[in-house]
């Protein structure tokens, strides 16, 4: 029978190849003991079970064949919420955090109407519900899975504010009568080329979502359809928020600039210096 350190460092040593072991090792422990951080460096010659010993060695095969830990544990953190993730739907990422943070930079606080398009497992629309009470948001998915789950997440942080409907793109804007009434709209799109996918790591490859990442033969089919699609349902001085991927900079700018319908332009960069929220204001 082992103790926690003992497995911690046994699987430490067998998932010493990927980018973060000792991270990984601890929270695959933590999901087959049901223990908290504090729990494993207060007591870690506490003994592990056989069952969950077995549990544990089972995890780290999986996370080892390429299965990402968010699909492992159920879980992925993003703007420090835990949000309950299943295969299927995509894996939130920190660069769309920057969507989030633009959002309350420009917001007034008010009693204003947020929609994301492709909520996924709610991460933006959570996020911006948390933060913004007293905002109505709407969180829009073609998939009743992604919907049921970004549901699920809303409640469990006791989320009131979001309005959930199946739809793709603005399909389901005009039934709520959004019609000129949005302050916000925001997606993290598909945005990945055909080519860009045969490219990515096989760990995304074979377990995430095609269709949550790629969005045809040039990877700017959806986001152009955002931005071609989003003013009627903006109000004057409204502003579309979309994430980008590497080197679409310009290609986006050109779809905004269509006559005098987008007032304002402007691009962020997140962490890495990559442009990666473009925004339009109508």
């Amino acid at each position: 029978m082992s103790t926690l350190q003992e497995l911690f460092l046994k699987g430490r040593s067998l998932l010493k190849d990927l980018s973060n072991p000792d991270l990984e090792a601890k929270l695959l422990l933590f999901e087959c003991t049901s223990i908290q951080e504090k729990q494993f460096y207060s007591f870690p010659e506490n003994n592990v079970s056989r069952d969950e010993e077995r549990r544990f060695y089972k995890l780290v095969s999986k996370r080892l064949m390429g299965t990402p830990l968010a699909y492992i544990t159920g879980v992925k953190e993003f703007w420090s919420i835990p949000f309950a993730i299943s295969p299927g739907i995509l894996i939130p990422r920190p660069e769309t955090e920057l969507i989030v943070e633009k959002v309350l930079e420009l917001s007034s606080g008010e009693n204003e109407t947020i929609v994301d398009i492709g909520t996924g497992c709610g991460n933006i629309a959570v996020s911006l519900a948390k933060e913004l009470p007293q905002a109505r948001i709407v969180a829009t998915d073609t998939a009743m899975e992604a919907l049921r789950l970004a549901k699920l997440n809303a409640s469990r942080q006791k989320i009131s504010n979001i309005i959930f409907a199946r739809g793709s793109l603005f399909s389901a804007l005009p039934r709520l009568c959004l019609e000129g009434k949005c302050d916000f709209i925001v997606s993290n799109p598909p945005y990945v080329s055909e080519e860009e996918w045969a490219k990515l790591d096989i760990e995304i490859r074979n377990h995430e979502p095609k269709s949550a990442l790629v969005a045809g033969k040039s990877g700017l089919e959806v986001i152009n359809k955002l931005i071609q699609g989003a003013p009627p349902y903006l109000k004057p001085g409204g502003c579309l928020l979309v994430e980008i991927g590497i080197g679409q900079r310009d290609k986006v700018l050109s779809f905004f600039d269509s006559g005098a319908v987008w007032k304002k332009v402007n691009f962020f960069k997140d962490l890495n210096g990559i442009s990666r929220v473009a925004m339009g204001e109508t």
